[in-house]
């Protein structure tokens, strides 16, 4: 993602160095499994959304709502979060969503044992189930708080790391069903940001999907805006408006007066819920 704990050269290191995008695979869809209750119709967007560290202004949010882009991501928390976001309030998600902005929740939790460099949260096989409900608790509390309802979804960021380290991996994914079982028992919906050839393809391909998450989120920087021609999965997986692809980054870019740094990212799947 855009800066928020590593440079763009450092994390465009680490996934060149995990390796390219792994090549279609079998398995079962990934559903998004539910407690029987009564959800939320989804809200889903189809088009072009941008990623960027900091929720940029109100000024620059309708300066930029030009129809290029038409959903915007924001960090809504995490201890890993790395930009502060003074613009990021409830009353500026009921601003740009009454000037037509389709927002996207990511939440930038723990971080795999295995991942180099430091981070102020990360989890160990020992810790993994705990964090997760913890940190599901935190990203519900804090989507609400910004005015994102029940049913909306939360994408939870995990970034690049050695998914061949067993133990490594494992800790990851009960920390990832820690967290999305803990959303959907508070009725919000589970996302998931990663990389095709490392955290997303870990989540993909992963044997049990049980509570894993319903919506991937996958960064291949081929510059394909798109999220069928270039899906790694296989074609029968996360169908149903369920993918996000991030295909560009650092792109520097001028609209209306404003010029802001992103990511930019073809959508097809939930967005938050407002209003």
């Amino acid at each position: 993602m855009s800066s928020h704990r590593q440079s763009k050269k450092r994390r465009y290191v680490t996934w060149t160095v995990a390796g390219a995008a792994v090549a279609a695979g079998a398995g079962i869809a990934a559903q998004t499994s539910m407690a029987a209750t009564t959800w939320p119709a989804q809200k889903t967007y189809t088009g072009r959304a941008f990623d960027t560290c900091a929720a940029p202004s109100l000024s620059a949010m309708k300066a930029w709502h030009t129809g290029f882009y038409g959903a915007a991501a924001v960090y809504v928390g995490g201890k890993n979060r790395g930009c502060s976001q003074p613009n990021l309030t409830a009353s500026w998600i009921r601003s740009v969503s009454t000037v037509g902005w389709k927002l996207i929740p990511i939440y930038v939790g723990a971080q795999p044992p295995c991942q180099t460099g430091s981070n102020p949260e990360k989890l160990t096989a020992t810790t993994a189930a705990s964090l997760g409900a913890s940190d599901a608790t935190d990203a519900v509390t804090k989507a609400s708080a910004l005015g994102m309802k029940a049913g909306s979804p939360i994408y939870l960021d995990m970034e690049a790391y050695d998914i061949t380290n067993t133990a490594c991996n494992n800790a990851v994914l009960t920390y990832v069903r820690a967290f999305d079982k803990g959303l959907r028992a508070k009725t919000y919906r589970a996302g998931y940001y990663g990389f095709t050839s490392s955290s997303a393809k870990a989540i993909a391909n992963a044997k049990d999907q049980t509570d894993l998450p319903g919506n991937l989120w996958y960064a291949l920087w081929d510059k394909q805006n798109t999220t069928t021609a270039d899906w790694p999965f296989g074609a029968t997986r996360y169908t149903g408006h369920s993918r996000g692809h991030q295909y560009m980054v650092n792109s520097k870019e001028t609209r209306g007066g404003y010029t802001i740094t992103v990511d930019r990212d073809a959508w097809d799947a939930p967005v938050a819920i407002t209003g």
